[in-house]
C-alpha cells in the first residue's frame, strides 16, 4: 500500500503545479518587475466615443506626465467606473505630488467632470495615494440607477411627444429649449440659501419638479443633446454653467438659465438671446456680471 502513496502524492503536487504555476509565476514576475497588474473594467452605456482638446480617452494607465494623469481621470469618469487603481512609475518623479495637487483642486475636477455624460458625473470623488506609487480613485455618482431609469423614461416620452423625424438639429434643440423653459422656474431659494425642497441642481428638477438652477438646466439639455447624437459638453465659469454643442461645423453655446430670466413681477419669459451663439458673442452679451467668463486653457474648443 505504501508504494502507491508516493506516486499519488507526486501526482497531486504535479496537478497543483499545473493549475497554479501561471498565476504564481505572474505574481512573482509582477513583484520583480515592479509592474502591478491594472484591472480594466468594461465601459458603461454612457461612454462618449469622442475626445476633447483638454482631455482624451486613454488606454495607457501608466502615467508619465501631468497630462497623462488628467487623461486617466477623464477616462475613468467617461467609462463610468466607480473605482480604479493605477501606479506611478519611478520615471515620473513628480507623479504623487501631481496626484495630490489634482485631487485637491475641486475646480479642475469639476472641469473634467463637465466633459463626460451627466450620468457619469461624480457627486464626490476621493483619491488615495501611497509612497509605493499606488493611486486609487473612488467616486460617488450624482445620479443613482433609479434616477437614471426615471429620467430616461421621461426623455423617451418627451422625444416621442415633441420631436419629429423631419426636424433638423437646430429645430430639435430649440423645441427642447422652449419646453424646458416653459415648464421650469429658477430656484431662487437654492441660489440664495444653498437649500431647497427641489432637486433643482440636477435634471430631476426641471423634468419632474418644475424648478432648476443653472446646473439643472445644463444637465437636462445635455441629456437631450446626447439623444440627438451631437457632440457636447458643459462649460463652467466661477459662477455659472451652460452647454456647448457642435452643430453645423462649429461650437455653439446654449444658456437656458439666462433665456429663462427671473422677473420682479414673476412673469414668464422665453428668450433666444443665449441660444446657439458663439462663445465670444456670449461673453459680449454679459458685460455686467461676467458670469460667462470661462477658462480658455480648459475649454480649448471655444477659443
Amino acid at each position: 500500500m505504501k508504494r502507491f502513496i508516493v506516486p499519488i502524492i507526486l501526482c497531486v503536487i504535479l496537478l497543483f503545479i499545473a493549475i497554479y504555476i501561471e498565476p504564481i509565476t505572474n505574481s512573482i514576475a509582477n513583484v520583480l518587475e515592479n509592474e502591478p497588474r491594472i484591472v480594466i473594467e468594461p465601459k458603461n452605456n454612457y461612454y462618449r466615443d469622442y475626445d476633447f482638446e483638454f482631455v482624451e480617452q486613454t488606454t495607457d494607465f501608466i502615467p508619465y506626465s501631468y497630462q497623462g494623469l488628467l487623461n486617466i481621470i477623464y477616462t475613468m469618469l467617461n467609462n463610468g467606473w466607480e473605482k480604479f487603481t493605477f501606479y506611478c512609475p519611478e520615471e515620473y518623479k513628480d507623479c504623487l505630488s501631481d496626484v495630490k495637487n489634482i485631487s485637491n483642486d475641486n475646480v479642475l475636477l469639476t472641469h473634467i467632470n463637465n466633459f463626460v455624460h451627466p450620468f457619469n458625473n461624480f457627486e464626490n470623488i476621493i483619491t488615495s495615494y501611497y509612497e509605493s506609487g499606488e493611486v486609487t480613485i473612488e467616486i460617488s455618482k450624482l445620479y443613482s440607477e433609479e434616477d437614471i431609469n426615471r429620467i430616461n423614461q421621461e426623455i423617451d416620452r418627451l422625444m416621442k411627444q415633441l420631436i419629429t423625424k423631419d426636424m433638423d438639429n437646430q429645430t430639435k434643440i430649440r423645441t427642447i429649449h422652449d419646453y424646458i423653459i416653459n415648464n421650469t422656474k429658477y430656484d431662487t431659494q437654492r441660489n440664495e440659501t444653498n437649500s431647497s425642497p427641489y432637486h433643482s441642481n440636477t435634471a430631476i428638477g426641471p423634468l419632474f419638479e418644475g424648478y432648476a438652477i443653472c446646473s439643472g438646466y445644463a444637465d437636462v439639455m445635455e441629456l437631450f443633446l446626447e439623444r440627438f447624437g451631437l457632440k457636447s459638453f458643459k462649460v463652467a465659469s466661477s459662477l455659472h454653467i451652460w452647454n456647448s454643442v457642435y452643430i453645423d461645423g462649429a461650437w455653439k453655446q446654449i444658456d437656458l438659465t439666462w433665456d429663462d430670466p427671473i422677473t420682479t413681477t414673476n412673469e414668464d419669459y422665453l428668450y433666444y438671446k443665449y441660444f446657439l451663439v458663439d462663445a465670444s458673442a456670449l461673453s459680449s452679451l454679459d458685460t455686467e456680471t461676467n458670469q460667462h467668463v470661462f477658462d480658455k486653457t480648459v475649454y480649448l474648443e471655444l477659443k
